[in-house]
């Protein structure tokens, strides 16, 4: 008997491999993000707890420290991807943690001793190693989703991002105000990321058969859905790298993916300035402004995880028509949703935060509509596949301030934002509507194990043809010279 959803347990093993993926997510965000706050408390003690050094950095040199960050983390994106393809997602995501949580245990002490510049290196450090988790994660999650779990255990696994983003929000603020101060955001940090990888040693698997918890049913209800026989995992399948970057589907994805980047980058970075400059509102220094929009897409990501799994376990939507409709949503919503916030004024406060909350928790859709594609398309290279994307996507978030700073001259000037915010709803638009028409989520032919083979072997049939054709051309010349030869003889004999 198949095993079925039915006889596989309600919560099994692979629903542990996504919490685990989801806690991983909120820890490393938490390290991310924390330093915003940090760099605050470290350069105006009396905000917080003013028993700890402070450091004279003026806004520059705080820049240098809150990007450095992602200038190690593009570098890596692609190398995740191939790590944990050859040595598996779990000592991947485990090193990487690991590394950010020392990175994080070392900063009080170094910050000390080097200032900036060594705090910059710390975080460029703490970037290459995080660079390698979500490839990883989604190698693992691809390994460990039965077809129709997919935006279940995927859902569960990314939302972590929103929670992480709120908690690091909000809880660095009252730690660096605690008698531990600013050095114990830092070492909570740490702490929080090493209490994790204890679990993932325990409880992770690369795979089904690998894992020691896993019972027979579960084990055979995943591999028989994803259909892999036994020995699959111990395979070596080759990438086909010529197949996916003249895949149109996979383009597809990726100009989707890089038009929401562009949209959700104006409105985490750039609306708050706007505020501020327009609407005279300094959003960032309150906390519960700056969570909220985060707190609000999370809770959105699970309204969106219901409606698409009653959109495609009812049979009412295909896969694809559930991943472009929930996109178009995402995306085309707050496209107009930007240009309205742009013809508010200082009077109309209220509908700011309103608009840009409802703005950031629409958006969270993405991460169904599009960011999981990588998975649908290829599962036996979704590593590879979110390695190639975000490497790509990581460098949007650097271009869009740079074109804020070329049309921005005047920040309390309604005009120019409101050109920002059209740019960006085009994009949004545009993006999509790309996605629309040449995006899917059926699985790529090139996803098969023996995809090169197959294509060695087409070669070799095709090169065999032409050798046979030439074969027997030249058999035909030789009769018909034969032919020729013989009407010489008899037009002699005669």
């Amino acid at each position: 008997m198949v095993p079925t959803l039915e006889n596989s347990p309600l919560f099994g093993v692979r629903h542990l491999q996504a919490l685990l993926l989801f806690f991983n997510i909120v820890v490393v965000y938490i390290c991310r993000l924390n330093v915003s706050v940090a760099v605050v408390a470290m350069t105006n003690a009396n905000t917080t707890n003013p028993d700890f050094p402070e450091y004279d950095w003026n806004e520059q040199h705080k820049s240098y420290i809150l990007s450095s960050f992602y200038w190690g983390y593009v570098f890596t994106q692609f190398p995740g991807g191939y790590l944990s393809r050859h040595y598996g997602a779990k000592i991947t995501i485990l090193i990487a943690t690991l590394g950010s949580a020392v990175c994080s245990l070392i900063t009080p002490l170094c910050v000390r001793l080097g200032g900036w510049p060594i705090f910059c290196a710390i975080r460029l450090l703490q970037g290459l190693f995080q660079g390698v988790i979500f490839p990883a994660i989604h190698d693992h999650l691809a390994k460990w989703s039965p077809l129709h779990e997919r935006n279940l255990l995927g859902a569960l696994s990314l939302s972590g991002t929103d929670c992480g983003t709120v908690i690091a929000l909000a809880s660095s603020g009252l730690i660096a105000s605690s008698s531990i101060g600013w050095p114990g955001i830092s070492y909570v940090s740490a702490s929080v990321c090493l209490v994790w990888c204890v679990f993932w040693l325990v409880f992770g698997a690369d795979n089904p058969p690998s894992s020691k918890f896993i019972s027979p049913q579960e084990c055979k209800y995943i591999e028989t859905s994803l259909e892999r026989n036994d020995g699959f995992h111990q395979q070596k399948i080759p990438v086909p790298w010529r197949a996916i970057f003249t895949s149109v589907p996979f383009l597809a994805f990726l100009v989707g993916r890089c038009a929401e980047a562009w949209g959700f980058t104006t409105l985490q970075a750039q609306i708050p300035s706007y505020m501020n400059g327009v609407l005279h509102m300094e959003i960032k220094k309150n906390g519960l402004f700056s969570a909220l929009p985060y707190l609000t897409m999370w809770i959105s990501l699970y309204v969106y995880l219901a409606i698409a799994n009653f959109l495609t376990k009812g049979n009412i939507l295909s896969l694809t028509a559930m991943r472009k409709t929930i996109n178009t949503v995402s995306l085309w919503i707050p496209a107009l949703l930007l240009i309205g916030i742009g013809f508010l004024d200082s009077s109309q406060q209220a509908w700011a935060i309103a608009l840009m909350t409802l703005n950031v928790g629409i958006n969270g859709g993405s991460t169904i509509g599009c960011t999981l594609n990588t998975i649908d398309l290829a599962p036996n290279h979704a590593g590879i596949l979110m390695g190639l994307s975000n490497t790509i996507v990581n460098i949007v978030p650097i271009l869009s301030p740079l074109l804020v700073g070329v049309i921005v001259t005047d920040k309390h000037n309604r005009t120019q934002w409101q050109i920002i915010f059209a740019i960006a709803a085009v994009i949004f638009f545009l993006g999509n509507l790309v996605y629309i028409i040449w995006g899917t989520s059926e699985t790529q032919p090139w996803n098969a194990s023996d995809f090169e083979s197959e294509s060695d072997l087409e070669k070799a049939a095709h090169k065999q043809t032409g050798t046979e054709a030439t074969v027997k051309k030249e058999g035909i010349k030789e009769k018909q010279e034969a032919v020729e030869s013989g009407n010489v003889v008899e037009r002699t004999r005669l």
